[in-house]
């Protein structure tokens, strides 16, 4: 079968490989109807994680909806033709951790992840003709047919996330709300923001047409590597700082950005994936402006699926209005390169098999 396997930095391709095989009663084998590239994903994509990566032979993705084509015989809440996705992290849903919401700490699957090399289980990846589910009944749902294909992709990564980022941040009416970081998930926190009543919201990014997406979404926008933009930004709110500052970036830079913004007493929520080994925190100055500092990049994405499929069934969210291009799997690596380069106006990427 087809399926994009990583062979080093910014070198992904579709090749073919050994078809998919049950080899548990536990898993479901799924026909991929369609599948997209996260930001985590550009982490692999530009060779930070390559130490974990096997050249040749790890498979890519994490973001599905699919069909029902094998079911093992211990699974019980699915059958042939269920229309599904699934969190991005493999979770039992019976151990300790699950229990306690941490479900990308399951302590069954040891944290595995489809599709993010050799540490994270060696898991199969979405961006395949098909693939195998294990643990199905703990992580895998249904998604109603009124859902788009490119909606339903949300709902293993970016849309769950943002629904985390904004319990951690615990917005409240009339409060000031910093984003940094415009790309898929950044818009969609955005989205769930702005239905909670934000006083002052401010968004920032490099890229215009993210920055373009952001003002149609009620931000105040801007580029976050002009000369003068954080004394511009702080005199938004008298020089005090944003009560409620969320990250979706992942670097070293903006989660400092993030704690330069936040108020006294304000919370940061960083739930950008962070590759970085080392962080020079200021342990004093947090401690001294009683910062709330939130680090969830890992995130706990099957606990919040059913939140967010309630935002795109309700119309919250418009799932759809996050993608703007569409490839074929047999063209990865030209989706890969044109997310990873925001070119051409990309926002997210629908890729079918």
């Amino acid at each position: 079968m087809k399926a994009a396997v990583y062979y080093g930095p910014k070198d992904i391709r579709c090749t073919e490989i050994a078809d998919s095989a049950l080899k548990a009663p536990h898993e479901i084998m799924v026909r991929v109807n369609a599948t997209s590239i996260c930001g985590s994903d550009l982490h692999l994509y530009r060779g930070a994680l390559d130490p974990i990566m096997a050249r040749g032979q790890s498979q890519t993705g994490h973001e599905l909806v699919g069909e029902v084509i094998e079911v093992g015989a211990s699974v019980g809440r699915f059958r042939r033709g269920d229309r599904v996705t699934m969190a991005y992290s493999v979770s039992c849903g019976d151990c300790h951790m699950c229990h306690r919401g941490q479900t990308a700490h399951c302590e069954t699957t040891g944290k595995a992840v489809y599709g993010f090399g050799i540490p994270f289980g060696n898991m199969n990846g979405t961006h395949a003709e098909t693939l195998v589910l294990p643990h199905a009944d703990g992580h895998v749902m249904k998604v109603p047919a009124a859902v788009s294909d490119a909606a339903a992709l949300t709902l293993s990564c970016n849309l769950p996330t943002a629904v985390i980022a904004n319990r951690l941040a615990d917005i409240q009416p009339g409060e000031t709300v910093a984003l940094i970081g415009c790309g898929p998930t950044g818009l969609m926190c955005l989205d769930v923001v702005a239905k909670r009543g934000a006083g002052l919201l401010v968004a920032f990014d490099r890229v215009p047409h993210r920055l373009t997406a952001a003002a149609a979404r009620g931000a105040t926008v801007f580029d976050i590597d002009h000369d003068g933009t954080r004394d511009e930004v702080m005199a938004l709110t008298r020089g005090r700082g944003f009560d409620k500052v969320i990250e979706v970036v992942g670097l070293p830079e903006t989660l400092q950005f993030a704690l330069d913004l936040v108020r006294p007493g304000g919370t940061v929520a960083a739930v950008g994936v962070f590759c970085d080994n080392s962080f020079n925190l200021d342990l004093g100055n947090v401690f001294l402006r009683d910062i709330s500092l939130h680090m969830n990049g890992f995130a706990n994405a099957q606990p919040a699926m059913w939140e967010a499929l309630r935002l795109l069934e309700t119309g919250v969210v418009d799932g759809d209005g996050y993608f703007s291009h569409n490839f074929r799997l047999d063209e990865i690596d030209r989706a890969f390169a044109t997310f990873h380069d925001k070119a051409d106006g990309v926002h997210k990427v629908v890729i079918r098999p």
